[in-house]
């Protein structure tokens, strides 16, 4: 997810490009990106399948998508559900999953 606005006049080529030059990213990588407008209340996502570009653009009627904020980074790098969630309406940056747990052993991590 681009976090800043994007002007909803570029296609998939122009999208490409900041995926490009601005994010240094390989945007035939076949990642999704997702870009929105200022307002907040559209979203076009960019993938690369194969042979052609795909563009999804989704427009709510009158309420705006919900994700951090948090600036310094210039992408939000969401999983496959978390972007279902964001589309379907939900403020993602409330659903959470239960805590990650990293074990070295199983002995260690029952006992």
């Amino acid at each position: 997810m681009y976090r800043d606005s994007e002007d909803f006049r570029k296609a998939s080529a122009g999208l490409a490009a900041i995926v490009e030059r601005e994010l240094g990213h390989n945007p035939f990588d076949g990642g999704l990106y997702a870009f929105t407008n200022r307002r907040r209340n559209k979203i076009k996502c960019l993938h690369w399948e194969n042979n052609g570009f795909v563009l999804y653009y989704k427009a709510l009627a009158e309420v705006k998508f919900r994700w951090s904020s948090h600036r310094g980074e210039e992408l939000l790098s969401l999983a496959g559900l978390q972007i279902n969630w964001l589309l379907d309406g939900y403020d993602i940056t409330l659903m959470t999953g239960h805590m990650q747990l990293h074990y070295e052993s199983v002995f260690l991590g029952f006992l």
